[in-house]
């Protein structure tokens, strides 16, 4: 169950919801925004009757969750959440935003790069780079800086969860959890302790449930800036990763966290990179990395 409390209630209303849910055997998890608090009940919420929570003081009002996630859910909050990052809003009816990967061809201005400095190539017979960890950090806060200094986003792909205090001295402003990593519980978990923007992109086998459900693991241990990512699911027809619009659109009417779509690795010769823009718009994508 989640219980929406009014507009700047105060701690006495929120600590009786919270009293009255342990009481019942349920534990609480409260997300606080700008305005309003939101307090997820934890636990089998069949002991609840929606109508007598939404009779206490400050409630605005008490909803019972069908799906597995629950904060992330258009019913715990209709609106789109809006995400800000130096100055640029990321969702909700904000103008699209575009990120470049730094391999790609196009010349086209972006609000800012994804950088994946942790990549290992599979094949051992490819060139590794042997820069140490040190030399690594300092290469990395210095193209940070100097995105920065161009007003520009510096989103950082992890490959592992000991990349993440790498990416964070390297001052990035968004990390990025690709398909390889959204199956990884403890990382997830502890992407849900910081305060920092997080990408999380479903892998090609995911379903629409284990994309948000990945999602929820993060919002539900207090990380509320998180975007979800989609980067290619299998095609049956053809070798190449297609952009998987209905696992947008159905996100969209499922939650109201923004929506990433990555197409930088999806672009062949039967699909070129402003076909895939136009697809991720029209689906409802916030932000598109090309």
């Amino acid at each position: 169950m989640i219980i929406v409390m009014q507009a700047n209630a105060d701690e006495t209303a929120i600590a009786r919801v919270v009293d009255t849910i342990r009481q019942r055997g349920l534990h609480e998890h409260i997300s606080r925004g700008k305005e309003h608090t939101i307090i997820g009940a934890v636990g089998d919420e069949r002991v609840f009757d929606p109508t007598e929570i939404a009779t206490l003081p400050q409630v605005q009002r008490a909803i019972k969750i069908m799906h597995d996630w629950r904060i992330i859910s258009r019913e715990a909050w209709a609106e789109d959440t809006q995400i800000n990052i130096r100055g640029i809003t990321i969702g909700g009816d904000a103008p699209m935003c575009y990120l470049h990967h730094p391999m790609s061809s196009l010349k086209k201005p972006t609000h800012g790069v994804l950088l994946d400095p942790f990549y290992r190539p599979s094949n051992p017979y490819l060139p590794t780079p042997t820069n140490s960890e040190k030399e690594l950090t300092r290469t990395l806060l210095h193209t940070s800086e100097t995105h920065h200094i161009q007003n520009q986003l510096v989103a950082i792909r992890l490959r592992d969860r000991t990349h993440i205090q790498a990416a964070l001295h390297a001052q990035a402003d968004l990390l990025y959890i690709g398909s390889d990593l959204a199956d990884n519980r403890t990382l997830l978990h502890e992407l849900g302790s910081l305060n920092i923007p997080i990408i999380i992109c479903k892998a090609p086998h995911h379903s629409v449930r284990d994309w948000l459900m990945a999602a929820e693991q993060i919002v539900l241990r207090g990380n509320q800036h998180v975007i979800l990512g989609e980067s290619g699911t299998f095609n049956l027809h053809s070798d190449h990763l297609r952009l998987d619009i209905d696992a947008i659109v159905q996100a969209r009417k499922l939650s109201h966290l923004p929506i990433l779509a990555d197409i930088s690795q999806l672009v062949h010769h039967h699909m070129d990179s402003g076909t895939l823009q136009q697809l991720a718009q029209i689906a409802g994508a916030n932000m598109i990395i090309q």
